[in-house]
């Protein structure tokens, strides 16, 4: 009898199954079809483009498409900071765009595209078309991206606060005594930071000093291209900043940070006379990613490419979507490599690193791309620890003012769990073991100083060949390199002035770094890695969706999986990673 109600109910869940599956791939034909019969949209013969700040703005575009707890459908899509950039570079040579308009009261991106989209519009000032800004309230980093328009307006009820940047870091240690958890912490590097939120209470001095230096440098950036837009006094800024006196719209007028108090209404009467109209119907207007697909001509047959390669997340081990996998990225490098209609390759980093090994892996890969065509790096928030390792080889090295790179550092860490184990859980655990040091890093016991030793040697080692590939990569002495290194985080700008990179620029002005190299006049932009269709993601969440139901019916499936998953992560790690990713209160 119990069989028989186990087959019933088999049955039961693969048919609900079936039904979710046809359901989903419906949903997923129709939505490709539409996606495909898509209508390319023409540009009027006169036209506001104004950027679309509704969607978060990401590295590459990235499709979502979900099914809520409701069990209702959400479809999304990100917009890529590459197609952003060039739909304002478009519009500066296009003489049927007028002028840009921006609505920032509400804006999800990271700093360095913050700071490559306002670069992108002061070059389009250049073409001699104004730029318009309106906001119901600026964030800071809103406000930054503002102050290079020629107009800016806020609402009356809204306000513009500027206070400044920090960066905050919480730290475990007392509640990992209590839990009778211990972090042993190997590493090189005064300032590599890594875990030491594990194994202290507070903030080392060093890490004091390198998060200040950062933060400074993003404030200095963002104050200095404020003060030269409006015109407003680098130590008038920083006062009006410091007694917190922009608490309204009128403080805002006052200090001159805005040019007019408009309400909606009045602000769609301004943008009205400036195109030229008196009623709002006859105000043509077009979002950026709708007007650079309508733009952008086709360059198919142009045989020349320019790869631009993503890499983006933690590097790691073997396969992964949603990271910088080193199998993946190998397989990827090769295949780039091999294509010879591929002439140049912009490597676009935006990681705080992760594993040593994989790091190095993927920088073999692009040692061998380097020899048989150029390889220039855009750094976007992130290109630290690993990230400046995959990076430091390149022809030549593009950052924005407030990236953070360096922290050219390893670490490695153990945890030991004998303490909550045996006083808080009342486990008890015991090991047979054939050598002395057999279980050296089985969480059950603390490492001694033999082990210890062994730990830093290998992390002594893997810093010296970070120092050597930096070393050849920058055309600098390793003692040079060691100067600037220690896991020392540094901004973009500073990075410059210290070799570790070569000019303040984009992606879009890295790669017309790489055609100037390679030599091309006429070439067109592929990006990698390919993202997955629709219809490949959903059918993806089904497989998952179907693996989580086996496992709620067959516990010990779910048993296996843990054991794999712990399996994997057995044996020594040594790490190039930042310890966390720096949020700024932009």
């Amino acid at each position: 009898m119990k069989n028989f109600l186990k087959i019933i109910a088999g049955s039961f869940i693969g048919s609900i199954l079936a039904l979710i599956l046809g359901t989903f791939i419906l949903f997923g034909i129709i939505g490709s079809m539409i996606s495909m019969s898509e209508v390319k949209p023409t540009v009027p013969s006169s036209v506001i483009v104004s950027l679309d700040f509704s969607k978060e703005i990401t590295e590459q575009s990235i499709e979502r498409y979900d099914m809520s707890l409701s069990g209702s459908f959400e479809t999304g899509k990100s917009n890529g900071i590459l197609e952003y950039i060039r739909s304002i570079e478009y519009a500066a040579s296009d003489p049927a765009v007028k002028f840009i308009y921006m609505n920032l009261s509400n804006i999800n991106a990271g700093t360095t595209h913050i700071e490559e989209i306002r670069s992108a519009l002061l070059k389009f000032r250049e073409s001699g078309k104004p730029v318009i800004a309106y906001a119901d309230d600026f964030s800071q980093g809103a406000y930054y991206l503002a102050s290079v328009s020629d107009k800016i307006y806020l609402n009356p009820t809204g306000s513009s606060i500027l206070t400044g940047v920090s960066t905050s870091t919480i730290f475990f240690k007392d509640l990992l005594d209590k839990l009778g958890v211990q972090v042993q912490l190997i590493r090189h590097g005064k300032f590599k930071a890594a875990a030491e939120q594990f194994i202290s209470n507070k903030m080392s001095d060093e890490n004091r000093e390198q998060l200040k230096a950062y933060i400074d440098a993003v404030w200095g950036t963002w104050v200095a291209d404020i003060s030269k837009s409006r015109s407003i006094p680098v130590e008038e800024i920083n006062k009006f900043t410091d007694e917190i006196s922009l608490y309204n719209s009128k403080s805002a007028l006052d200090n001159k940070l805005v040019d007019g108090l408009l309400y909606k209404d009045e602000m769609i009467d301004t943008i009205a006379h400036l195109f030229g109209v008196e009623k709002e119907k006859d105000i043509k207007m077009m979002d950026n990613i709708t007007y650079y697909k309508a733009a952008k001509k086709s360059d198919l047959r142009i045989k020349d490419k320019i790869a631009v390669i993503y890499a983006e997340g933690d590097i790691i081990s073997g396969k992964s979507d949603d990271n910088i996998a080193s199998d993946n990225y190998v397989k990827l490098i090769y295949d780039i490599r091999k294509d010879s209609s591929i002439k140049a390759v912009v490597l676009r980093v935006n990681s705080p690193g992760g594993s040593a090994q994989s790091a190095g892996m993927i920088d073999r890969e692009l040692s061998l791309l380097k020899k048989v065509k150029p390889v220039i790096v855009s750094m976007g928030d992130y290109a630290a620890s690993g990230g400046y390792w995959i990076a430091a080889k390149a022809n030549k090295i593009y950052v924005n003012n407030t990236t953070l790179t360096g922290s050219i550092g390893v670490f490695s860490m153990a945890v030991n769990f004998e303490k909550s184990m045996n006083s808080i859980l009342k486990i008890n655990e015991e090991s047979v073991k054939t050598n002395k040091h057999s279980d050296m890093l089985s969480g059950y016991r603390p490492l001694d100083e033999e082990e210890i030793s062994f730990m830093q040697k290998s992390v002594e080692d893997i810093y010296v060949s970070f120092l050597d590939l930096v070393s050849q990569g920058r055309s600098m002495s390793a003692a040079e390199v060691d100067s600037i290194a220690q896991g020392r985080i540094w901004s973009g700008a500073d990075a410059v002035k210290i070799g570790l990179a070569d000019e303040v620029g984009g992606i879009s002005k890295a790669i017309d770094g790489a055609a100037e190299i390679a030599k091309l006049k006429e070439y067109r932009v592929v990006e990698y890695p390919v993202r997955k269709s629709q219809i490949d993601k959903i059918l993806e969440q089904l497989t998952l969706a179907s693996v989580a139901v086996k496992m709620n019916y067959n516990p010990s499936l779910l048993l296996e999986r843990a054991y794999s998953s712990l399996k994997d992560e057995r044996g020594v790690k040594f790490m190039a990673r930042l310890p966390y990713k720096i949020e700024l209160n932009k």
